[in-house]
């Protein structure tokens, strides 16, 4: 899967839980590390690690390979390294505190 694909696929994922403000950030120029972050929010601690678990799930049910996962248990703020995308889900009070997006951009 290109990495355009991959990027569709999991803001799909997100969309399908109800993932709420979901923002893509093209990392081709800034970043060797992967090529798209999205970053959404979860309602709550249950909400992100659902919206999280959603995407890894499907992901491996398409052979998607996860690199790594890491805060599903904390559930403020879950990172989902898919490679070419990289997924951050986060809580509203974690998304205001770290503002990735004004970080990135």
């Amino acid at each position: 899967m290109d990495p355009r694909e991959l990027l569709d696929f999991v803001i799909d994922k997100a969309d399908d839980i109800k993932a709420v403000d979901i923002t893509t950030l093209d990392m081709t120029e800034k970043s060797s590390i992967t090529d798209y972050m999205v970053v959404c929010s979860g309602t709550s601690k249950r909400h992100v690690q659902s919206i999280a678990n959603n995407v890894a799930l499907e992901a491996k049910a398409q052979g998607i390979e996860i690199i790594g996962t890491e805060g599903q248990q904390e559930g403020e703020w879950v990172l989902l390294d898919l490679g070419d995308v990289v997924l951050h889900v986060m809580q509203e009070s974690a998304r205001d505190f770290y503002q990735l997006e004004k970080l990135w951009s």
